[in-house]
């Protein structure tokens, strides 16, 4: 069944997509989570939706609007929730919804938009055309090149921000990076898991991981690893089974939290 999938151009586009992306959000995400940020992607995810109503409705490039809305809104994000006394959730949720309803409204007055919005909503990993698959694997490796290039100073940053301003790294400056990588991933991961879904991406490996490991290095590996494992059983189970790819990838993630909470009480016990 393997080598059957993996004789379709639309299948090798979408695992190559759907790779780097899925090891883009994971790395983030260990980060991410250990900030209390873990529901960024959830924010941005429906800010990208609202981006992408605003490009159907003016006829413009999705991508070529979408990105530099997300991470114009992914650094807002980051300043106001520093500043305001509103807190860090409490400011996503705002945004999102706010975004989410925005594009829903922009949507209903625009008619033979809906498919094609749609599949950013839900996610349609299988259509990625091979310009797009081009532009995702581009941004993915600029991503996952950032993240091995400034590893130290992220780890740092993520674990005592007073220590790493200490030490002559500028922690706002990688705050604000970490925040700008993530914008990115989630307009990449839109394409495949939809605006609702994509939170999961970045959330569940690194809460998968931290149920076994618990040094940062072990998580941020093992998290990759799960994150990488789970994308191609969710499209394989999507292809021999015919569930949407979003939906079965985010399934197979939710087994695999299962699984691993279950090692670490069997782990704890003894």
């Amino acid at each position: 069944m393997i080598l059957e999938m993996l004789s379709y151009p639309f299948m090798q586009r979408a695992i190559i997509v759907g790779l780097l992306v899925s090891l883009s959000a994971s790395l983030l995400g260990v980060s991410l989570v250990l900030r209390r940020f873990s529901m960024i992607g959830d924010g941005l995810s429906h800010v990208g939706f609202g981006a992408l109503a605003v490009a159907s409705v003016f006829s413009l490039s999705p991508m070529a609007v979408t990105v530099p809305i997300v991470v114009v809104s992914a650094v807002l994000l980051l300043r106001v929730s520093e500043k305001a006394k509103i807190g860090s959730e409490s400011m996503i949720a705002l945004i999102s919804s706010s975004s989410l309803a925005l594009g829903v409204m922009m949507i209903s007055y625009v008619k033979g938009t809906n498919a094609d919005i749609n599949n950013y909503l839900f996610g349609s990993l299988l259509a990625v055309s091979r310009s797009d698959a081009i532009f995702s694997a581009i941004l993915s490796s600029m991503v996952l090149l950032c993240y091995v290039l400034l590893y130290p100073r992220l780890f740092a940053v993520t674990f005592d921000q007073v220590f790493s301003e200490a030490s002559g790294i500028h922690s706002s400056r990688y705050t604000l990076l970490l925040a700008v990588l993530s914008a990115l991933t989630v307009v990449l991961g839109m394409r495949m898991l939809g605006s609702l879904l994509i939170s999961a991406l970045i959330i569940f490996p690194p809460l998968t991981a931290m149920r076994v490991f618990k040094t940062y290095r072990a998580v941020t590996v093992s998290s990759a690893i799960i994150s990488i494992v789970c994308f191609m059983i969710g499209i394989s189970l999507s292809y021999a089974v015919g569930t949407p790819v979003g939906a079965s990838i985010v399934s197979v993630n939710l087994v695999a939290f299962l699984m691993f909470s279950i090692v670490r009480l069997i782990l704890r016990r003894n």
